[in-house]
């Protein structure tokens, strides 16, 4: 069964992520300045069976990244992506369908057969749904050294705890260090 692996930059120490807006910019254009975190994602990335993501995330996404001139672009424009959405009725982007029906039975339909994994892209309120539902194998979220003060935390309005293990540390050279953390069931 596949599993499904949330990414997300922590963009503060203090748990906060900037707004969805800026969260998607970062996405679409900044780029990791460290090539070992580069190749990480990349990897990640192509060898995801699909990615899956909520309206505000694939509106942010998929405006920007299939004509941008960014390393992730040929592999996001030839993947299978699937948005979550009741209110979204067409996708512009290749390989692009929508998942209107219950959350848990789309993911279900998603896990099942062969290779690959699911990568969770955002909006924080998709990510949100899924802890909700514990659906999410996986947490990687890149820390960055920075701390912010205010705004959204990644993990707030989930009402159940959750207890994680350590799969993984690899602190970059940019002092963002990427974390691996594996639900524990």
């Amino acid at each position: 069964m596949r599993k499904l692996i949330a990414w997300a930059s922590m963009y503060s120490l203090d748990g906060l992520l900037a707004d969805e807006d800026t969260e998607y910019w970062q996405f679409c254009f900044g780029l990791p300045t460290d090539q070992a975190e580069l190749e990480q994602k990349l990897d990640l990335y192509k060898s995801a069976y699909a990615h899956i993501m909520g309206r505000s995330a694939y509106e942010g996404i998929a405006g920007a990244l299939p004509t941008a001139n960014h390393p992730f672009s040929d592999v996001m424009n030839a993947a299978r992506k699937v948005v979550f959405s009741r209110t979204l009725k067409t996708t512009e982007w290749a390989n692009t369908t929508i998942a209107a029906g219950d959350t848990t039975e789309e993911i279900d339909k998603l896990r099942r057969g062969g290779d690959g994994h699911i990568v969770v892209w955002g909006g924080v309120s998709f990510w949100r749904s899924l802890m909700r539902l514990d659906l999410i194998d996986q947490f990687n979220v890149d820390l960055h050294p920075y701390v912010a003060g205010e705004g959204t935390r990644l993990f707030d309005d989930v009402p159940k705890s959750y207890q994680l293990d350590l799969v993984s540390t690899t602190p970059f050279s940019n002092g963002i260090v990427g974390l691996q953390y594996r639900r524990h069931r």
